[in-house]
């Protein structure tokens, strides 16, 4: 299930953020990037749509994927 950013505080907002980027350790190539830095751009990512916040029920987990890794997900299980 989509969760819209709306239905957030900023502080949970903020919240999952941080664990996703602190969890995912993502490569950044040989430059470092502040966990600010990567906190704003998943942020940018979320706002602008090619980001998802994602309710998954059976593990009961939030957790944010790529927009276009959902929607691959979804026309495999139809």
């Amino acid at each position: 299930m989509i969760i819209p950013l709306e239905q957030l505080s900023t502080e949970t907002l903020n919240a999952i953020i941080e664990n996703f980027v602190l969890r995912e350790g993502t490569e950044y190539g040989s430059e470092d990037v502040s966990l600010s830095d990567k906190i704003t751009q998943v942020r940018q990512q979320l706002t602008q749509g090619s980001a998802l916040l994602v309710y998954s029920e059976l593990h009961e987990t939030v957790n944010i994927l790529p927009t276009d890794q959902l929607v691959e997900d979804s026309e495999e299980s139809a």
